[in-house]
């Protein structure tokens, strides 16, 4: 198991060379092969500042993608024209910028059967691979995330039930891991916010409304998940759950007790990153449910704001969580990633690199042994 100390979620802000490549791409005006140069560039840079900063683990930043979700979408046919706002819906929240409503689009849902046109992130951990001298982490998603794509209207031509059409979309994933494995990958992660958002009224309706009870969610869901990771013990498997997190707002908040239990014993993933960088997360007591064999990765540092934590701040921090699980199975990282879409939050690539260091400041000071800044 990597029991690295310091972790990223994964997306990092895309540079506004490769959005405006990304317009020009769709626009017809750049060709393919100039536009990819582009893409490893920014890639190329991301590696070079998460080691730069000190970090043990490295991704791509996700820049090769429109949304943390979409390289099931971009990979697979059957999906037809999926939209950013498929990925962004819902009521965002910020005390500071204001709430900000994106409607779900009326024409969402699967309406062939999938069908791979290429491997998720085979490609991309490729390339990572060739670049990073750290672990290099892929990002993908919880299965059954991809609820949202599925409409009992829409889709039953092709997938009349949410199950049927979660058993192909795991298929696929089972195959991807299959082939990261192959390929070397050592560290991959599955992003599953959609257990956070249970919490909340308003999204469980929704999620119940696709066809399952909050308990199958929190049961039939993370067998999903679980069919997807095993069969791979040369890889470490991580998941995140986090609140939402798009131009710097969030969807819903509360404490993870009333799924601690189920999700935190149910999953067989090794390492839990989690969202506790403000209030709205509520205290760490819900640690208590981690298993011995499960680290827990400290979303302490926000992408959401400016704001710069310090190394003593984060580290009473970590020290206040270690009350319900041990220090040596504790680690440090972002809340979550500082880009989950192409839109990005609202911080500077400065604010990035200095909360990125500071997640290794302190990382040294709490556990030692940890690679300290690069000066640039």
């Amino acid at each position: 198991m990597i029991t690295a100390r310091t972790d990223v979620v994964g997306s990092l802000l895309r540079p506004r060379e490769l959005l405006r490549a990304r317009e020009q791409l769709a626009a017809g005006t750049i060709e393919p092969a100039a536009f990819k140069q582009i893409e490893d560039r920014a890639v190329d840079q991301a590696v070079e500042l998460q080691e730069r900063a000190g970090l043990e683990v490295v991704t791509d930043g996700e820049m090769r993608r429109l949304s943390f979700q979409s390289a099931l979408t971009d990979a697979v046919d059957g999906f037809g024209e999926v939209s950013l706002d498929a990925f962004l819906w819902g009521e965002w929240h910020s005390g500071s910028l204001g709430d900000k409503a994106i409607e779900r689009p009326a024409a969402l849902g699967v309406t062939g059967k999938l069908r791979r046109k290429r491997h998720l992130a085979a490609e991309d951990f490729t390339y990572l691979r060739s670049r990073a001298t750290r672990i290099p982490k892929v990002t993908l998603t919880s299965p059954s995330l991809y609820a949202n794509l599925w409409s009992k209207e829409r889709s039953k031509d092709v997938y009349p039930t949410l199950d049927d059409f979660l058993n192909d979309v795991v298929g696929i994933y089972r195959d991807e891991i299959a082939e990261l494995a192959r390929l070397g990958a050592t560290y991959i992660q599955l992003d599953a916010p959609h257990y956070p958002l249970l919490i909340e009224p308003g999204w469980r309706a929704f999620y119940e409304g696709q066809g399952w009870s909050l308990e199958r969610w929190l049961g039939h869901g993370l067998e999903l998940d679980n069919a997807v990771i095993s069969d791979h013990p040369g890889i470490t498997f991580s998941m995140h759950l986090c609140r939402g997190n798009q131009m710097s707002r969030w969807l819903v908040e509360g404490s993870y007790e009333p799924i601690a239990r189920q999700v935190f014993r149910g999953t067989r993933v090794q390492r839990l990153l989690l969202e506790y960088d403000d209030e709205r997360s509520g205290s760490f007591e819900p640690l208590r449910h981690v298993p011995e064999d499960k680290m827990v990765v400290l979303g302490l540092v926000t992408t959401k704001t400016p704001r710069r934590e310090t190394v003593p701040e984060l580290e009473a921090r970590i020290r206040e969580a270690a009350r319900y699980i041990p220090l040596e199975r504790l680690a440090l990282s972002p809340q979550c990633g500082f880009s989950t879409s192409v839109v990005g939050n609202s911080i500077s690539v400065d604010d990035e690199r200095s909360k990125l260091e500071t997640i290794a400041r302190t990382a040294a000071a709490v556990w030692g042994g940890v690679a300290a800044p690069t000066p640039r």
